[in-house]
Protein backbone atom coordinates (compact mmCIF):
# COMPACT_ATOMS: atom_id res chain seq x y z
CA UNK A 1 0.00 0.00 0.00
CA UNK A 2 2.88 2.38 0.96
CA UNK A 3 4.16 1.64 -2.64
CA UNK A 4 1.16 2.51 -4.24
CA UNK A 5 0.59 5.88 -2.30
CA UNK A 6 4.25 6.47 -3.42
CA UNK A 7 3.60 5.92 -7.35
CA UNK A 8 1.04 8.98 -6.43
CA UNK A 9 3.93 11.39 -6.24
CA UNK A 10 5.87 9.63 -8.71
CA UNK A 11 3.87 11.03 -11.69
CA UNK A 12 4.71 14.75 -11.87
CA UNK A 13 1.25 15.60 -13.11
CA UNK A 14 -0.29 14.26 -10.72
CA UNK A 15 1.35 15.34 -7.98
CA UNK A 16 0.19 18.50 -9.72
CA UNK A 17 -2.96 18.26 -9.57
CA UNK A 18 -3.03 16.13 -5.85
CA UNK A 19 -1.12 19.03 -4.08
CA UNK A 20 -3.05 21.87 -5.95
CA UNK A 21 -6.48 20.33 -4.51
CA UNK A 22 -4.94 20.19 -1.19
CA UNK A 23 -3.72 24.02 -1.41
CA UNK A 24 -7.08 24.70 -1.91
CA UNK A 25 -9.22 22.88 0.22
CA UNK A 26 -6.37 24.58 2.96
CA UNK A 27 -7.80 28.00 1.58
CA UNK A 28 -11.05 26.83 2.09
CA UNK A 29 -10.17 26.05 5.59
CA UNK A 30 -8.84 29.40 6.65
CA UNK A 31 -11.43 31.26 4.85
CA UNK A 32 -14.00 29.60 7.97
CA UNK A 33 -12.23 31.05 10.27
CA UNK A 34 -12.69 34.78 9.02
CA UNK A 35 -15.92 36.51 10.56
CA UNK A 36 -18.43 38.39 9.37
CA UNK A 37 -17.87 41.92 10.55
CA UNK A 38 -20.43 43.53 13.49
CA UNK A 39 -21.66 39.84 14.62
CA UNK A 40 -21.50 38.92 18.51
CA UNK A 41 -20.03 35.29 17.41
CA UNK A 42 -19.69 34.07 20.64
CA UNK A 43 -23.69 34.68 21.62
CA UNK A 44 -24.42 33.35 17.66
CA UNK A 45 -22.09 29.87 18.57
CA UNK A 46 -24.23 29.82 22.05
CA UNK A 47 -27.81 30.44 20.19
CA UNK A 48 -26.20 27.25 17.79
CA UNK A 49 -25.17 25.41 21.13
CA UNK A 50 -28.48 25.55 22.05
CA UNK A 51 -30.01 24.01 18.60
CA UNK A 52 -27.67 21.54 17.97
CA UNK A 53 -30.10 18.77 17.67
CA UNK A 54 -32.28 20.87 15.36
CA UNK A 55 -32.53 21.87 11.52
CA UNK A 56 -30.02 24.66 11.95
CA UNK A 57 -27.40 22.31 14.10
CA UNK A 58 -27.67 20.07 10.60
CA UNK A 59 -27.26 22.54 8.70
CA UNK A 60 -24.19 23.92 10.86
CA UNK A 61 -22.91 20.13 10.25
CA UNK A 62 -22.37 20.55 6.38
CA UNK A 63 -20.86 23.86 6.73
CA UNK A 64 -18.19 22.26 8.87
CA UNK A 65 -19.29 24.82 11.87
CA UNK A 66 -19.07 27.95 10.05
CA UNK A 67 -22.56 29.00 10.28
CA UNK A 68 -22.43 29.36 13.95
CA UNK A 69 -19.53 31.76 13.50
CA UNK A 70 -20.94 33.23 10.47
CA UNK A 71 -17.54 33.68 8.37
CA UNK A 72 -17.21 34.85 5.47
CA UNK A 73 -18.00 31.21 4.05
CA UNK A 74 -20.99 30.94 6.09
CA UNK A 75 -23.16 30.36 3.24
CA UNK A 76 -20.95 27.43 1.67
CA UNK A 77 -21.66 26.17 -2.10
CA UNK A 78 -25.53 25.74 -1.24
CA UNK A 79 -26.37 28.71 -3.75
CA UNK A 80 -24.63 27.33 -6.40
CA UNK A 81 -26.09 23.40 -6.13
CA UNK A 82 -29.65 25.07 -5.65
CA UNK A 83 -28.67 27.33 -8.97
CA UNK A 84 -27.26 24.14 -10.78
CA UNK A 85 -30.87 22.58 -9.76
CA UNK A 86 -33.10 25.29 -11.48
CA UNK A 87 -31.04 26.00 -14.42
CA UNK A 88 -31.33 21.48 -14.91
CA UNK A 89 -34.98 21.88 -14.08
CA UNK A 90 -35.14 24.37 -16.90
CA UNK A 91 -33.41 22.30 -19.61
CA UNK A 92 -36.41 19.78 -18.99
CA UNK A 93 -39.44 22.57 -19.25
CA UNK A 94 -37.48 25.82 -21.34
CA UNK A 95 -36.74 24.26 -25.33
CA UNK A 96 -34.31 26.84 -25.97
CA UNK A 97 -31.99 26.13 -23.11
CA UNK A 98 -32.32 22.22 -23.77
CA UNK A 99 -30.89 23.48 -27.05
CA UNK A 100 -28.16 25.41 -25.39
CA UNK A 101 -27.40 21.76 -23.70
CA UNK A 102 -27.22 20.22 -26.97
CA UNK A 103 -24.92 22.25 -28.43
CA UNK A 104 -21.54 20.51 -26.74
CA UNK A 105 -18.75 22.73 -25.12
CA UNK A 106 -20.20 26.12 -26.18
CA UNK A 107 -23.67 25.82 -25.11
CA UNK A 108 -22.44 24.14 -21.80
CA UNK A 109 -20.04 27.24 -20.73
CA UNK A 110 -23.20 29.09 -21.26
CA UNK A 111 -24.91 27.45 -19.12
CA UNK A 112 -21.86 27.65 -16.33
CA UNK A 113 -22.16 31.43 -16.98
CA UNK A 114 -25.87 31.71 -16.30
CA UNK A 115 -25.45 29.28 -13.55
CA UNK A 116 -23.12 32.08 -11.86
CA UNK A 117 -25.08 34.59 -12.00
CA UNK A 118 -27.83 32.92 -10.42
CA UNK A 119 -25.68 31.80 -7.51
CA UNK A 120 -24.71 34.98 -6.73
CA UNK A 121 -28.48 36.59 -6.96
CA UNK A 122 -29.07 33.45 -4.17
CA UNK A 123 -26.51 34.38 -2.55
CA UNK A 124 -27.35 37.93 -1.91
CA UNK A 125 -30.87 37.07 -1.32
CA UNK A 126 -29.93 34.50 1.51
CA UNK A 127 -27.62 36.70 2.92
CA UNK A 128 -30.30 39.52 3.11
CA UNK A 129 -32.76 36.65 5.10
CA UNK A 130 -29.79 35.95 7.43
CA UNK A 131 -28.80 39.81 8.02
CA UNK A 132 -32.62 40.60 8.91
CA UNK A 133 -32.78 37.60 10.73
CA UNK A 134 -29.89 38.44 13.14
CA UNK A 135 -31.20 41.75 13.91
CA UNK A 136 -34.86 40.19 14.65
CA UNK A 137 -33.72 37.54 17.11
CA UNK A 138 -31.73 39.22 19.88
CA UNK A 139 -28.20 40.95 20.37
CA UNK A 140 -26.23 38.88 18.30
CA UNK A 141 -25.46 42.21 16.24
CA UNK A 142 -23.22 44.83 17.55
CA UNK A 143 -23.82 47.63 15.42
CA UNK A 144 -27.43 46.90 14.08
CA UNK A 145 -28.91 48.49 11.03
CA UNK A 146 -28.68 49.29 7.11
CA UNK A 147 -24.78 49.27 7.26
CA UNK A 148 -25.09 46.00 9.10
CA UNK A 149 -27.24 44.86 6.32
CA UNK A 150 -25.28 45.47 3.47
CA UNK A 151 -21.84 44.36 4.97
CA UNK A 152 -23.14 41.20 5.76
CA UNK A 153 -24.65 40.56 1.91
CA UNK A 154 -21.50 42.19 0.54
CA UNK A 155 -19.10 39.60 2.76
CA UNK A 156 -21.25 36.63 2.38
CA UNK A 157 -21.74 36.86 -1.05
CA UNK A 158 -18.23 37.09 -1.85
CA UNK A 159 -17.90 34.72 -0.17
CA UNK A 160 -20.10 32.20 -1.92
CA UNK A 161 -18.47 33.26 -4.63
CA UNK A 162 -14.89 32.87 -4.02
CA UNK A 163 -16.27 29.07 -3.40
CA UNK A 164 -17.83 28.70 -6.32
CA UNK A 165 -14.73 29.71 -7.77
CA UNK A 166 -12.57 27.08 -5.51
CA UNK A 167 -14.91 24.29 -6.29
CA UNK A 168 -14.51 24.98 -10.51
CA UNK A 169 -10.65 25.40 -9.80
CA UNK A 170 -10.44 22.05 -8.33
CA UNK A 171 -12.59 20.20 -10.59
CA UNK A 172 -10.44 22.01 -13.49
CA UNK A 173 -6.94 21.73 -12.50
CA UNK A 174 -7.27 19.33 -9.38
CA UNK A 175 -8.43 16.03 -8.47
CA UNK A 176 -12.39 14.93 -8.07
CA UNK A 177 -15.43 17.16 -8.39
CA UNK A 178 -14.27 20.52 -6.32
CA UNK A 179 -17.90 21.08 -5.10
CA UNK A 180 -17.90 17.73 -3.78
CA UNK A 181 -14.78 18.21 -1.83
CA UNK A 182 -15.82 20.96 -0.46
CA UNK A 183 -18.67 19.31 1.26
CA UNK A 184 -16.46 16.27 2.32
CA UNK A 185 -14.04 18.96 3.73
CA UNK A 186 -16.73 21.00 5.81
CA UNK A 187 -17.92 17.39 7.31
CA UNK A 188 -14.71 16.02 8.26
CA UNK A 189 -13.75 19.07 9.76
CA UNK A 190 -16.23 18.36 12.55
CA UNK A 191 -14.91 14.78 13.38
CA UNK A 192 -12.66 15.48 16.34
CA UNK A 193 -15.61 17.64 17.64
CA UNK A 194 -17.78 14.35 17.53
CA UNK A 195 -15.11 12.44 18.81
CA UNK A 196 -14.58 14.58 22.02
CA UNK A 197 -17.87 15.08 22.56
CA UNK A 198 -18.68 11.13 22.93
CA UNK A 199 -15.85 10.97 25.03
CA UNK A 200 -17.43 14.12 27.51
CA UNK A 201 -20.45 11.38 27.51
CA UNK A 202 -18.71 8.34 28.08
CA UNK A 203 -16.66 10.37 31.02
CA UNK A 204 -19.76 12.46 32.40
CA UNK A 205 -21.92 9.01 32.42
CA UNK A 206 -24.66 11.11 30.18
CA UNK A 207 -26.91 8.24 29.59
CA UNK A 208 -26.39 6.23 33.14
CA UNK A 209 -26.37 2.70 33.01
CA UNK A 210 -26.85 2.70 29.41
CA UNK A 211 -24.13 4.64 28.46
CA UNK A 212 -21.51 2.05 27.28
CA UNK A 213 -23.73 -0.14 25.56
CA UNK A 214 -24.89 3.08 23.52
CA UNK A 215 -21.85 3.95 23.14
CA UNK A 216 -20.82 0.35 21.55
CA UNK A 217 -23.98 0.53 19.43
CA UNK A 218 -22.77 3.80 17.97
CA UNK A 219 -19.50 3.07 16.92
CA UNK A 220 -20.98 -0.54 15.43
CA UNK A 221 -23.10 1.01 13.73
CA UNK A 222 -21.51 3.49 12.02
CA UNK A 223 -19.28 0.52 10.85
CA UNK A 224 -22.14 -1.20 9.67
CA UNK A 225 -22.90 1.60 7.91
CA UNK A 226 -19.95 2.55 6.09
CA UNK A 227 -19.81 -0.96 5.10
CA UNK A 228 -23.57 -1.15 3.86
CA UNK A 229 -22.80 2.05 1.81
CA UNK A 230 -19.48 0.80 0.28
CA UNK A 231 -20.88 -2.60 -0.66
CA UNK A 232 -24.47 -0.60 -2.81
CA UNK A 233 -21.67 2.08 -4.07
CA UNK A 234 -19.69 -0.63 -5.40
CA UNK A 235 -22.96 -2.91 -6.88
CA UNK A 236 -23.90 -2.50 -9.89
CA UNK A 237 -26.40 -4.43 -13.06
CA UNK A 238 -24.57 -6.06 -15.78
CA UNK A 239 -26.65 -6.63 -18.94
CA UNK A 240 -24.84 -8.91 -21.37
CA UNK A 241 -23.39 -7.66 -24.17
CA UNK A 242 -23.07 -9.70 -27.49
CA UNK A 243 -20.66 -8.20 -30.81
CA UNK A 244 -21.29 -9.79 -34.22
CA UNK A 245 -17.79 -10.79 -35.60
CA UNK A 246 -16.88 -8.13 -38.88
CA UNK A 247 -14.60 -8.60 -41.67
CA UNK A 248 -12.72 -5.14 -42.12
CA UNK A 249 -10.11 -5.75 -44.57
CA UNK A 250 -8.23 -9.04 -43.77
CA UNK A 251 -8.98 -8.33 -40.50
CA UNK A 252 -12.30 -10.21 -38.11
CA UNK A 253 -13.31 -8.08 -35.37
CA UNK A 254 -16.00 -8.69 -32.71
CA UNK A 255 -17.00 -11.96 -31.84
CA UNK A 256 -17.02 -10.92 -28.53
CA UNK A 257 -19.23 -10.85 -25.21
CA UNK A 258 -18.83 -8.49 -22.47
CA UNK A 259 -21.62 -6.38 -20.77
CA UNK A 260 -23.13 -3.25 -19.77
CA UNK A 261 -22.73 -2.21 -15.92
CA UNK A 262 -25.42 -0.09 -14.51
CA UNK A 263 -24.76 1.45 -10.82
CA UNK A 264 -27.30 0.67 -8.46
CA UNK A 265 -26.90 4.35 -7.25
CA UNK A 266 -25.99 5.91 -10.45
CA UNK A 267 -26.39 9.28 -8.53
CA UNK A 268 -24.07 9.24 -5.89
CA UNK A 269 -24.72 11.61 -3.54
CA UNK A 270 -26.55 14.01 -5.37
CA UNK A 271 -29.73 13.57 -5.26
CA UNK A 272 -29.38 14.05 -1.59
CA UNK A 273 -27.59 17.01 -1.57
CA UNK A 274 -30.27 18.28 -4.28
CA UNK A 275 -33.17 18.03 -1.71
CA UNK A 276 -31.29 19.11 0.99
CA UNK A 277 -30.58 21.59 -0.57
CA UNK A 278 -34.27 22.68 -2.20
CA UNK A 279 -35.78 21.95 1.73
CA UNK A 280 -33.09 24.17 3.08
CA UNK A 281 -33.64 27.17 0.89
CA UNK A 282 -37.30 28.77 2.03
CA UNK A 283 -36.12 28.26 5.69
CA UNK A 284 -33.20 30.15 5.21
CA UNK A 285 -34.71 32.93 3.00
CA UNK A 286 -38.01 33.36 4.74
CA UNK A 287 -36.41 32.70 8.18
CA UNK A 288 -37.37 36.77 9.31
CA UNK A 289 -41.22 35.60 8.40
CA UNK A 290 -41.28 32.47 11.09
CA UNK A 291 -43.34 34.50 13.27
CA UNK A 292 -45.73 35.49 10.97
CA UNK A 293 -49.22 34.63 11.28
CA UNK A 294 -49.40 32.97 7.99
CA UNK A 295 -45.87 31.55 7.28
CA UNK A 296 -45.34 30.63 11.10
CA UNK A 297 -47.65 27.16 10.81
CA UNK A 298 -45.96 26.56 7.23
CA UNK A 299 -42.53 26.68 8.52
CA UNK A 300 -43.06 24.96 11.66
CA UNK A 301 -44.36 22.01 9.61
CA UNK A 302 -40.82 22.28 7.63
CA UNK A 303 -38.89 21.87 10.93
CA UNK A 304 -36.77 19.06 10.95
CA UNK A 305 -38.13 16.05 11.81
CA UNK A 306 -41.57 16.49 11.41
CA UNK A 307 -43.27 14.19 9.29
CA UNK A 308 -43.87 16.88 6.46
CA UNK A 309 -40.28 17.96 6.08
CA UNK A 310 -39.93 13.77 6.06
CA UNK A 311 -42.29 12.98 3.48
CA UNK A 312 -41.01 16.15 0.90
CA UNK A 313 -37.19 15.11 1.74
CA UNK A 314 -37.75 11.34 0.60
CA UNK A 315 -39.92 12.44 -2.31
CA UNK A 316 -37.08 14.64 -3.30
CA UNK A 317 -34.33 12.01 -3.10
CA UNK A 318 -36.47 9.47 -4.87
CA UNK A 319 -37.26 13.17 -7.82
CA UNK A 320 -33.82 14.07 -7.82
CA UNK A 321 -32.53 10.14 -8.66
CA UNK A 322 -34.37 9.93 -11.45
CA UNK A 323 -33.74 13.12 -12.58
CA UNK A 324 -30.24 12.94 -12.00
CA UNK A 325 -29.71 9.59 -13.85
CA UNK A 326 -31.94 10.58 -16.90
CA UNK A 327 -29.33 13.87 -17.65
CA UNK A 328 -26.14 11.50 -16.78
CA UNK A 329 -27.61 8.18 -18.92
CA UNK A 330 -29.50 7.91 -22.11
CA UNK A 331 -30.54 4.55 -22.78
CA UNK A 332 -31.40 5.24 -26.47
CA UNK A 333 -27.91 6.65 -26.95
CA UNK A 334 -26.35 3.74 -25.57
CA UNK A 335 -28.72 1.52 -27.90
CA UNK A 336 -27.28 3.32 -31.00
CA UNK A 337 -24.10 3.16 -30.38
CA UNK A 338 -24.43 -0.90 -29.86
CA UNK A 339 -25.89 -1.35 -32.73
CA UNK A 340 -23.81 0.95 -34.98
CA UNK A 341 -20.52 -1.51 -33.83
CA UNK A 342 -22.53 -4.80 -33.95
CA UNK A 343 -23.66 -4.97 -30.47
CA UNK A 344 -26.77 -6.70 -29.18
CA UNK A 345 -28.63 -7.80 -25.97
CA UNK A 346 -29.32 -11.81 -26.30
CA UNK A 347 -33.15 -11.75 -26.51
CA UNK A 348 -33.46 -8.46 -27.26
CA UNK A 349 -33.93 -6.84 -30.75
CA UNK A 350 -31.77 -3.74 -31.51
CA UNK A 351 -32.26 -0.86 -31.27
CA UNK A 352 -36.16 0.53 -30.18
CA UNK A 353 -36.46 -2.85 -28.01
CA UNK A 354 -32.87 -2.62 -26.64
CA UNK A 355 -33.22 0.88 -25.00
CA UNK A 356 -36.39 -0.02 -23.55
CA UNK A 357 -34.93 -2.86 -22.12
CA UNK A 358 -31.73 -0.83 -20.99
CA UNK A 359 -34.65 1.76 -19.46
CA UNK A 360 -36.58 -0.56 -17.65
CA UNK A 361 -33.77 -2.03 -16.02
CA UNK A 362 -32.06 1.39 -15.38
CA UNK A 363 -35.75 2.31 -13.75
CA UNK A 364 -35.86 -0.30 -11.30
CA UNK A 365 -32.66 0.13 -9.99
CA UNK A 366 -32.51 4.04 -9.71
CA UNK A 367 -35.69 3.28 -7.18
CA UNK A 368 -33.52 1.01 -5.21
CA UNK A 369 -30.90 3.29 -5.55
CA UNK A 370 -33.48 6.17 -3.85
CA UNK A 371 -34.67 3.94 -1.26
CA UNK A 372 -31.23 3.21 0.11
CA UNK A 373 -30.72 6.84 -0.04
CA UNK A 374 -33.48 7.74 1.83
CA UNK A 375 -32.78 5.01 4.50
CA UNK A 376 -29.08 6.16 4.68
CA UNK A 377 -30.49 9.73 5.19
CA UNK A 378 -32.88 9.09 7.83
CA UNK A 379 -30.81 7.43 10.15
CA UNK A 380 -28.90 10.84 11.93
CA UNK A 381 -32.29 12.23 11.74
CA UNK A 382 -34.13 9.07 13.51
CA UNK A 383 -31.08 9.52 16.23
CA UNK A 384 -30.79 13.59 16.53
CA UNK A 385 -34.41 14.19 17.19
CA UNK A 386 -36.56 11.37 16.20
CA UNK A 387 -39.69 11.48 13.63
CA UNK A 388 -42.49 13.53 15.16
CA UNK A 389 -45.47 11.55 14.38
CA UNK A 390 -47.49 12.42 17.58
CA UNK A 391 -47.68 16.20 15.83
CA UNK A 392 -50.31 14.65 12.98
CA UNK A 393 -53.28 16.15 13.01
CA UNK A 394 -56.05 14.26 14.71
CA UNK A 395 -56.49 10.95 16.13
CA UNK A 396 -53.62 9.84 14.46
CA UNK A 397 -51.70 12.49 16.35
CA UNK A 398 -52.67 10.69 19.40
CA UNK A 399 -52.30 7.42 18.17
CA UNK A 400 -48.78 8.25 18.14
CA UNK A 401 -48.36 10.07 21.30
CA UNK A 402 -47.79 6.32 23.11
CA UNK A 403 -44.50 6.01 21.39
CA UNK A 404 -41.39 5.81 23.39
CA UNK A 405 -39.96 9.39 23.80
CA UNK A 406 -36.58 7.98 21.84
CA UNK A 407 -38.44 7.32 19.15
CA UNK A 408 -40.46 10.62 18.95
CA UNK A 409 -37.63 12.69 20.30
CA UNK A 410 -34.75 11.02 19.37
CA UNK A 411 -31.53 10.08 21.25
CA UNK A 412 -29.93 13.70 21.15
CA UNK A 413 -26.80 12.43 20.17
CA UNK A 414 -24.79 14.55 17.80
CA UNK A 415 -24.11 11.41 15.16
CA UNK A 416 -21.16 13.56 13.06
CA UNK A 417 -20.59 10.71 10.95
CA UNK A 418 -23.98 8.63 10.27
CA UNK A 419 -26.49 8.77 7.56
CA UNK A 420 -26.07 11.90 5.02
CA UNK A 421 -22.63 12.91 5.96
CA UNK A 422 -20.99 9.65 6.06
CA UNK A 423 -22.70 8.62 2.71
CA UNK A 424 -21.27 12.18 1.24
CA UNK A 425 -17.60 11.18 3.10
CA UNK A 426 -17.77 7.80 1.93
CA UNK A 427 -18.83 8.46 -1.48
CA UNK A 428 -16.87 11.64 -2.32
CA UNK A 429 -13.76 9.75 -0.95
CA UNK A 430 -13.99 6.35 -3.08
CA UNK A 431 -14.84 8.81 -6.34
CA UNK A 432 -11.88 10.69 -5.67
CA UNK A 433 -9.32 7.41 -5.32
CA UNK A 434 -11.50 5.88 -8.42
CA UNK A 435 -9.98 9.14 -10.29
CA UNK A 436 -6.33 8.43 -9.04
CA UNK A 437 -6.43 4.99 -9.68
CA UNK A 438 -7.15 5.62 -13.35
CA UNK A 439 -4.60 8.01 -13.33
CA UNK A 440 -2.01 5.60 -11.83
CA UNK A 441 -3.56 2.56 -14.19
CA UNK A 442 -3.42 4.81 -17.54
CA UNK A 443 0.45 5.89 -16.53
CA UNK A 444 0.78 1.52 -16.42
CA UNK A 445 1.52 1.84 -11.99
CA UNK A 446 -0.60 -0.35 -10.22
CA UNK A 447 -3.80 0.66 -8.54
CA UNK A 448 -4.88 0.99 -5.06
CA UNK A 449 -8.04 -2.19 -5.24
CA UNK A 450 -6.69 -5.79 -6.00
CA UNK A 451 -8.73 -6.21 -9.07
CA UNK A 452 -7.07 -3.13 -11.04
CA UNK A 453 -4.02 -4.75 -11.15
CA UNK A 454 -1.32 -3.79 -14.23
CA UNK A 455 -2.31 -3.00 -17.58
CA UNK A 456 -2.79 -6.12 -19.44
CA UNK A 457 -0.48 -7.46 -21.59
CA UNK A 458 2.70 -5.51 -19.80
CA UNK A 459 5.54 -7.46 -18.56
CA UNK A 460 7.72 -7.16 -15.77
CA UNK A 461 11.55 -8.27 -15.68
Amino acid sequence: MFDKLANIFRIPDLRKRILFTLGLLAVYRLGGHIPTPGVNADKLAQFFESQRGSFLGFVDLFSGGQLRRLTIFALGIMPYITASIILQLLTVVYEPLAKLQKEGEMGRKKITQWTRYLTVILSAVQSFGIAIGLQKSGDFVLTPGPSFILMTMLTLTTGSAFIMWLGEQITERGIGNGMSLLIFAGIVVGLPRGVAELYDKVRTDAWGGFTAPAVVILIALMVAIVAFIVYVERSERRIPVQYAKRVVGRKVMGGQSTHLPLRVNAGGVMPVIFASSILTLPQTVGYPLRNNAVFAPLFRWLQWGEPLYTLLYAVGIIFFAYFYVSIVFNPNEVADNMRKYGGFVPGIRPGKRTADHINEILTRITLVGALYLIIISFIPEWMITGIHLNHLPGALGSFFEHLPTWVTNGLGVSFYFGGTSLLIVVGVAMDTVTQVEAQLIMRHYDGFTPRSGRIRGRRTW
